[in-house]
């Protein structure tokens, strides 16, 4: 008891005590510290157990029998506990490698220097989980990173977390924050960067530490730190590879028949057929019937064939400058047209209808319209979750970062009365805009930044391995299916040829093209490594390959036959039997009794239930609009209600969008009575006209024209028996929203044999305010509607 009593005692007594020196009172105090348990009142416990050990050794724990035997026998502070023996060690003397350092447990607690090491290592994988991207292997070339900056980020270097080499070799806990330890509780911190590394810097680069919900951040970590999720058997692989053939052969094809002609194709990033494959394959499982598409011009006419599974000779058709339409419209260049067809789906053997959206050459003008069209679709199929009907958007990389358009389209994804419940961008990143150096093209780092602004994923993948973007476009499918949120696959590859086929890139981007020119197509990479490891041999490999091409020959000597071209086989939206049986030239009867006229008058003016509290002023404005009733006679805003209420009733839907619509730019509609009492209690007179009544949407838009225009254009393209309403706040408003109008409104029947029904509002006439708010430019509108130059116009007298 001396020993324990006396080390106890002396580091007790208080340091002022005038028998002991500094140097003593030093000893004393490592004393304790090698001790930690001697301190406080855990003394008088170890008292008590080694008095109970002097009467009967068995009475305590075998490990502090050997601890009090070592005190006893002279052993200093810090030497005389023994540890236990290794239940997994199999051998004599030989103890298991831990997780703590050996100065820690004999010291029987973790000091601060482990404490700071394990904190260190949580630090180092949360950095790898945040900005390991920025040095994803993502560049096929090889010549830069995704985000143009070769330097390492600091958080990333060992240094600078007081680690050295030494430590690489010890083991850490892993904390809850990863999944990289799979069934493992604990690894040595050199498998722990590895295992890090393999995951967000190599072939793929996730960016998802950004978003503020902390199970979507989960949710994201199991996909990827789970070891083995990457894994594909022999089948998945072979499908893979079957359609990264059939991609790659199509546009070797239209090169050698057509060496020539401009087509866009997609060589450098034809693995965005496979991912396009993926994800709707993957959404089909998960229930979704319906996929509309937008895209620009590069990779359109694969999408065509490989996606959608246009009959390959209808493809090859607009290749001959000699044949002619037979039917309506002026048509467009091949790489702008759409098409929507039905087919079996074979993996998840379930009918999807495909639509791919005509664009014109503005890249992404189209984004807005897609997204209408999606939402149109959900509403008349009452998909309120976006589970039947989704829209995949498709981006080049210069006009994902550099067309303000698409922040549009996105600042509309989460709001009620515009939100598609995520769409699916895949941005094919040729590293390059037409001559642009990216570097001079973006201010961000990435291309794809823009989409952070409304926390979607992003997900960075180097389109020369087709195994890590499949992978990827199954998760983004899946997420989309969870969050009903946008995601982003930034396919980093490159673009074989110049803008286009007869282009070239060499006067701008020599040394890139000198890099590109050696470069083995993905197709070549994939199938070598398929056939070193297994998956499939030579033969099967080259079998497939003359499958296809005799496939495209087929349908080479097929187009041959062809004597005209249908500009109707490429209609997106087909309005199937509205036009039967009916005179395009008569206008039909539209008049309704008056006494239906006197009930929508007298719902639109009535006042709400006592338990709603009424603004004061419209109070008064109810009453008149009672009273014109009575006088038979409207106002502007009546006479809107009555057209609206109207075809309400006969079970027509009607829409009207657009900015501070729901009560009117000049406080004249007010659609929406709000309570003055209660937030977010609202009445519509207009939906309580009656009960088999048709809804009525009136919504205030974002302050987007262009944007919002377009999605309106979008929603009026599915449903001919609607009315769809955008309303201008003012005339010069619709300058902002001018390339809708010219590219799609004034145009789309004639290249597209397209048909719209969309009506543009305005809430004034010539009331002043400036010549550029009162004034949309009619001319304007007069001049697109003029197809021949050398006619005038035809009277008046002359249509009568």
């Amino acid at each position: 008891m001396y020993t324990i009593r006396t080390i106890w005692t002396r580091v007790r007594q208080s340091a002022h005590t005038q028998l002991r020196t500094c140097a003593q009172w030093r000893t004393y105090a490592q004393a304790a510290a090698a001790e930690p348990f001697l301190n406080g009142t855990s003394s008088v416990y170890v008292e008590e157990m080694f008095s109970a050990w002097q009467q009967d050794p068995n009475t305590v724990h075998k490990s502090w029998d050997a601890f009090f035997r070592n005190a006893v026998a002279g052993l200093p502070p810090g030497q005389a506990y023994t540890p236990p023996p290794s239940l997994t060690s199999s051998s004599v003397g030989v103890r298991p490698q831990q997780i703590y350092p050996s100065h820690a447990v004999t010291q029987g607690a973790l000091d601060d220097k482990l404490i700071e090491d394990h904190l260190a290592v949580q630090a180092i994988i949360r950095s790898y989980q945040a900005v390991g991207h920025h040095i994803a292997k993502c560049d096929p070339l090889g010549i830069t990173f995704a985000d143009l900056d070769s330097t390492v980020p600091p958080e990333l270097e060992l240094k600078n977390y007081q680690l050295e080499e030494p430590d690489l070799d010890r083991i850490f806990q892993l904390p809850k924050t990863t999944h990289i330890g799979g069934k493992d509780e604990s690894l040595p911190l050199r498998e722990i960067i590895n295992r890090l590394e393999n995951i967000y810097c190599r072939s793929i680069g996730i960016e998802y530490m950004f978003i503020n919900n902390l199970d979507q951040c989960e949710w994201i970590r199991k996909k990827f730190e789970t070891p083995g999720v990457m894994n594909f058997n022999n089948e998945e692989k072979r499908l893979i590879l079957a359609r990264l053939i059939r991609s790659t052969r199509f546009e070797e094809f239209l090169a050698r028949k057509w060496s020539s002609e401009k087509r866009f194709g997609l060589e450098g990033c034809e693995v965005m057929i496979p991912a396009m494959k993926t994800i709707i394959d993957r959404s089909s499982d998960l229930g979704v019937d319906s996929f509309i598409m937008g895209m620009p011009h590069r990779g359109r006419l694969n999408v065509l064939a490989n996606v959608c599974r246009k009959p390959l000779e209808k493809i090859l058709c607009q290749f001959d400058s000699k044949l002619e339409a037979i039917d309506e419209g002026s048509g467009d260049v091949k790489y702008h047209l759409g098409m929507s067809i039905e087919r079996l789906n074979r993996l998840s053997n379930k009918n999807v209808k495909l639509a791919v959206v005509a664009n014109p050459s503005h890249l992404e003008a189209v984004d807005p319209i897609v997204q209408g069209k999606t939402k149109a679709e959900q509403f008349y199929r009452e998909d309120t979750k976006g589970q039947k009907v989704m829209s995949i958007l498709l981006h080049g990389d210069a006009a994902f970062s550099g067309q303000g358009v698409v922040y549009e389209t996105f600042h509309l994804s989460d709001l009620p009365a515009y939100t598609t419940h995520g769409t699916v961008h895949i941005v094919c990143n040729n590293q390059i805009g037409f001559t642009t150096d990216p570097r001079h093209s973006r201010s961000s780092p990435y291309c794809t930044d823009v989409a952070r602004v409304v926390n979607a994923p992003i997900f960075h993948v180097n389109a020369d391995d087709p195994e890590a973007v499949v992978y990827v476009c199954q998760v983004a499918a899946e997420w989309r299916n969870i969050w009903n949120k946008d995601v982003v696959i930034d396919l980093v590859g490159y673009r074989k040829n110049g803008h286009n086929e007869i282009d070239e890139p060499m006067f701008t981007q020599p040394l890139m093209y000198k890099k590109i020119s050696q470069q083995p197509s993905s197709l070549n990479i994939y199938a070598k490594k398929l056939i070193a490891e297994g998956s499939v041999t030579q033969p099967e490999f080259e079998e497939e390959v003359s499958k296809y091409d005799k496939i495209c020959e087929e349908a080479f000597l097929a187009a041959k036959k062809e004597t005209a071209v249908h500009n109707s086989d490429w209609l997106d939206s087909p309005w199937t039997g509205f036009f039967d049986n009916k005179d395009p030239m008569k206008l039909p009867l539209t008049g309704i009794q008056e006494e239906q006229l006197q009930h929508i008058g007298q719902a639109f003016g009535e006042v709400p239930n006592s338990d709603f509290t009424i603004h004061g002023g419209l109070k008064r404005i109810l009453k008149a609009r009672r009273d014109m009733v009575k006088n038979r006679v409207a106002d502007w805003a009546m006479g809107e209600a009555l057209g609206f209420g109207s075809l309400l009733m006969d079970g027509i839907h009607v829409r009207l969008s657009g900015q501070d619509v729901e009560r009117g730019t000049f406080s004249h509609r007010h659609h929406v009575l709000h309570d003055q009492k209660r937030d977010k209690v609202m009445t519509n007179p207009l939906n309580n006209l009656s009960e088999d009544q048709a809804p009525y949407t009136v919504v205030n838009s974002s302050l987007s024209e262009y944007g919002v225009l377009g999605f309106e254009l979008g929603y009026s393209l599915t449903n001919p028996n609607a009315l769809i309403c955008w309303e201008a706040q003012f005339g010069d408003f619709s300058n902002t929203a001018q390339c809708i109008i010219d590219q799609f409104i004034s145009c789309g029947q004639a290249k597209w044999v397209r048909q719209s029904g969309l009506v543009l509002l305005l809430p004034h006439g010539y009331e002043g305010m400036g010549p550029e708010h009162s004034s949309a430019r009619p001319e304007r509108f007069l001049q697109m509607s003029n197809d021949d130059p050398d006619i005038i116009g035809v009277s008046v007298r002359e249509i009568l």
